[in-house]
């Protein structure tokens, strides 16, 4: 079976599905005190994330460091409706982006969207490094 990396369509269909979802989130009035402004190279590094995670190459890992991702979330208060219209929104672009429609492919990006984003959020509300969730590094999301 290939990887969900292969399945989705590699960097172009990702890079896709990213560009749609970061023009959402920042024309989303719940998403905005977490997305306040658009960042030069905010869609290339969720493309370099998606597709490490997916089972792709580890250009975030190496270009960036897992603790990048940790810094960027770091005191932002990511609220459960910010979390939830994040999932939301991000599945809107899955949808819009052409990506797979097979339920075992969703159902994929569905777990790796929900405990992303439960990291995401745990990490903005701590305060020290010792109530920072565990994961230290991109997790490479199987089917």
């Amino acid at each position: 079976m290939t990887n969900l990396y292969e399945h989705s369509g590699g960097d172009e269909a990702l890079h896709r599905l990213e560009e749609l979802f970061y023009a959402k989130v920042l024309a989303d009035p719940v998403l905005r005190a977490v997305f306040p402004e658009r960042q030069p190279h905010h869609v290339e590094h969720l493309t370099w994330f998606t597709a490490e995670s997916f089972g792709g190459p580890d250009r975030f890992t190496r270009e960036l460091g897992f603790e990048y991702v940790i810094s960027a979330h770091r005191h932002l208060k990511i609220t459960d409706e910010q979390r939830e219209r994040f999932v939301a929104l991000y599945l809107e672009a899955v949808d819009e982006a052409g990506l797979p429609a097979d339920e075992p492919f969703r159902a994929a990006v569905r777990s790796h969207l929900e405990f992303g984003s439960e990291v995401a959020q745990r990490n903005s509300h701590a305060e020290t490094d010792d109530q920072l969730h565990p994961l230290r590094e991109v997790p490479r999301w199987q089917w």
